[in-house]
């Protein structure tokens, strides 16, 4: 996947304000139109102009791309940062996807999906999603949305990701978590205002899930109550253990003899070390199910997932006189050919 450098395809700095892209792309959109363009290169110009204004004019997609920084260059080989959309809040009150849908591969690696700003927004609208976007409410909003200033109306519903331990998920945690929602200063670029919120992790939170904190969205107007804050549950990556759904996997290093001749070994899990047997004649890949080991189950009625060890047979290096015997006697005393299988001569 190719970067796009939005700025440099509507031909402005990043400092460009939201009039400056709006005038900016007008031009543009008249000079490249396949209507009234003889360019030869006039259509494609005038999708990459649409889909740079698409991003730009929005605060918050412009917001979010701008957190990836400015060392990428338009054309240059790219993959979205880990979890580079974290603790970035965004409201849920407009539908983006009809729209976005004849723009490029990067656009949608970046705000469709999994990522902020894109098809989750679009799927849990918030309450009056037409007024008071990204908490700017006001007399005139209420106006032209409703066609008049209502008595009150509630706050639009806010959206974002937060990266937990997977820890956290076996046992439940009390977190501090950071959020930069996107605004227009006073001169109308957009920048990031930054809160803090105390979180509880409920026991058998996982990936994927949302957690509802009431009234921690947008304000409302007049007396309408807030909206509420929905918090998209990621797990950081781990040095050890793999994730899939509820169920969690662990590579387990076996030496031969733990394989051939059975044996019981102690292995880390995310809630504590557990004694597991390995029965003899094992294999390498050879997965042993620990039933219920995995990330609990979020309730009374659930089902918690199961942890799997998967055995990764480890040798031992042949790098003395003693190892190397030990290895000759081996194979003297087994007739074994690792590769009988093959078809033909497999000596």
């Amino acid at each position: 996947m190719k970067y796009k450098d939005y700025y440099e395809v509507l031909g402005l700095p990043r400092s460009a304000t939201q009039d400056d892209i709006k005038r900016t792309y007008r031009k543009l959109a008249r000079k490249y139109h396949p209507d009234l363009s003889k360019l030869d290169d006039a259509e494609p110009r005038f999708k990459e102009v649409g889909e740079a204004y698409g991003v730009l004019k929005d605060t918050e997609k412009r917001a979010a791309y701008d957190r990836m920084g400015d060392q990428w260059r338009n054309g240059q080989d790219f993959e979205p940062p880990p979890q580079w959309d974290e603790g970035f809040e965004f409201s849920g009150g407009e539908d983006r996807g009809a729209e976005d849908a004849r723009f490029s591969e990067f656009f949608e690696a970046l705000f469709r999906g999994e990522h902020a700003g894109g098809g989750r927004a679009s799927t849990r609208r918030g309450r009056h999603a037409a007024g008071g976007r990204h908490d700017r409410a006001n007399a005139q909003d209420m106006e032209d949305a409703y066609g008049g200033v209502p008595h009150s109306a509630s706050g639009q519903d806010h959206h974002a990701k937060v990266v937990i331990d997977l820890e956290d998920t076996y046992r439940g945690a009390q977190r501090t978590i950071s959020l930069e929602m996107p605004v227009l200063d006073a001169s109308g670029r957009a920048v990031l205002k930054s809160r803090t919120l105390d979180v509880s992790i409920p026991k058998g939170v996982h990936s994927g899930q949302h957690l509802r904190l009431a009234g921690q969205g947008g304000r409302g107007f007049g007396e309408g109550r807030a909206g509420d804050l929905y918090l998209e549950i990621a797990l950081r990556q781990h040095g050890l253990f793999s994730v899939d759904g509820r169920d969690v996997t662990i590579v387990v290093p076996v030496a031969p003899w733990e394989a051939a001749l059975g044996a019981r070994i102690t292995v880390p899990t995310p809630d504590g070390a557990v004694e597991i047997a390995i029965p003899k004649d094992s294999s390498g890949g050879r997965r042993l199910r620990l039933k219920g080991k995995g990330i609990p189950a979020s309730g009374p009625t659930g089902t918690p997932g199961d942890l799997y060890a998967q055995l990764n047979l480890v040798l031992p290096p042949a790098d003395s006189e003693q190892a190397r015997a030990a290895y000759e006697t081996l194979r003297q005393a087994c007739d074994f050919n690792p590769r009988a299988h093959f078809s033909g001569d497999a000596s």
